[in-house]
């Protein structure tokens, strides 16, 4: 008879499903492995360069034995006053980078320590949905409750929250925001914004913005900050992170600000938690936001151009399509032929054939079913054969009855 493991994890461990995006990956990975080329539409990973002079910049400062010290938890001085000097420029929002400013390893890790100073047993959090997942698991790992509100658009959102603040007692105490909308695009005005700072005084609860995708616009859409409100920073805080707009994702740089005592606890935690970020890269982030503004741009030009091929194509294909005005993502519900599949059967039915990752529109939550995300990371010539790659694998499924017969253009 086998031995009882006496391996035991937390009760928190039991409501974290199976994380989707893992199982896709993991299944990517070992078709590489295996020689397949798999055009990776799935995950939001920038193949592209950091601007050149960030990464010499990282390669100097490498050679200085100071920099391999521990860092400073909480984000060097110059690189706060930094970050603080970038909002004045782009929101016209002034910050105190030595109180209400601090960097963090990426935006998700913020996110998640913060929900550990803010959330606990008995708290309950709203999260628009279909969501990006830590946006829901940070707070229950955290200890709180989470109400996922379906997001029809963020004017409706807030109506939402409006009633339920009303009627839950005791009534909710943070609202997690994320706009540009990942995985979604939604937009939010100033407007939107102004309304969820009242109700936030209104209701007595704090808010969280997730900006990630805030340089990342097309079509001379400009997103605006959270903290461009007046009142915002009485009542939250707004992330940042390098990752998308400068390609920095795997150097882990981001940044918290707004509210001085929510950036406190946040500091506070984090002194428990880590020893902040390699200063090279934070050294090298200080020089990504001083001179790097026309890579930024330039970035989002080309996004813009995988746009509007993936949006094309996929048109050609028979889906209907909304291009999205910013963020590095096409959200697109899946045609009405392919939803008794399921968003899952039909990521993995895809990755097998035809060697094409996508993310499963369940992955962000039962609001998400019946869609797919796509990935704007792989070049034009890339998402052109990724297209002609989905199409022979659509007339494969509906040939072997998974599907319905569908309408598609000839390919190109």
């Amino acid at each position: 008879m086998k031995e009882e493991s006496i391996i035991r994890f937390a009760d928190r461990m039991n409501q974290l499903p199976p994380y989707l995006f893992g199982m896709i990956n993991k299944m990517k990975m070992e078709k590489r492995w295996r020689g397949d080329d798999v055009i990776d539409l799935g995950m939001g990973n920038p193949i592209d360069p950091a601007p050149e002079t960030v990464t010499e910049k990282l390669c100097e400062v490498v050679r200085d034995p100071k920099s391999h010290r521990y860092p400073v938890a909480t984000g060097l001085r110059n690189l706060r006053r930094e970050i603080a000097k970038a909002y004045e420029r782009d929101y016209g929002v002034t910050l105190d980078g030595d109180r209400e400013v601090l960097c963090t390893i990426g935006s998700k890790e913020g996110l998640s320590h913060l929900c550990l100073a803010l959330v606990g047993p008995g708290d309950t959090v709203l999260v628009p949905a279909p969501a990006f997942p830590i946006h829901i698991y940070a707070a229950v790992i955290a200890g709180g409750q989470v109400i996922r509100i379906p997001m029809a658009s963020p004017e409706e959102l807030l109506r939402r929250v409006d009633d339920i603040c009303r009627s839950l007692v005791p009534k909710p105490k943070l609202l997690m925001l994320n706009f540009p909308h990942n995985p979604t695009a939604e937009l939010a005005t100033l407007d939107v914004f102004r309304e969820a700072v009242s109700l936030a005084k209104k209701h007595r609860f704090m808010i969280v913005h997730d900006f990630a995708y805030s340089k990342i616009t097309f079509d001379g859409y400009r997103a605006p900050s959270f903290l461009e409100v007046p009142g915002a920073r009485d009542v939250g805080v707004e992330f940042g992170s390098f990752s998308k707009s400068y390609n920095m994702a795997g150097w882990r740089l981001g940044y918290c600000v707004g509210n001085e005592e929510i950036i406190r606890g946040l500091a506070q935690i984090k002194g428990y938690y880590d020893y902040g970020i390699f200063s090279a890269i934070q050294i090298a982030g200080i020089v990504a936001l001083r001179d790097c503004e026309e890579d930024v741009r330039r970035q989002a030009a080309i996004y813009q151009q995988r746009r509007d091929v993936l949006c094309s194509g996929l048109e050609r294909l028979g889906w209907d399509v909304t291009p999205p005005k910013a963020g590095m993502f096409v959200w697109v519900r899946m045609p009405e032929a392919l939803r008794p599949m399921g968003s899952m059967k039909f990521a993995l039915e895809l990755m097998e054939r035809g060697n094409v990752a996508v993310a499963p529109g369940i992955g962000f939550g039962e609001e998400g079913e019946g869609y797919l995300r796509l990935a704007l990371v792989e070049n034009e010539h890339r998402i052109r054969q990724a297209l002609r790659q989905m199409r022979r694998s659509i007339q494969e499924m509906c040939d072997e009855g998974l599907a319905p017969p569908m309408k598609m253009a000839a390919a190109r």
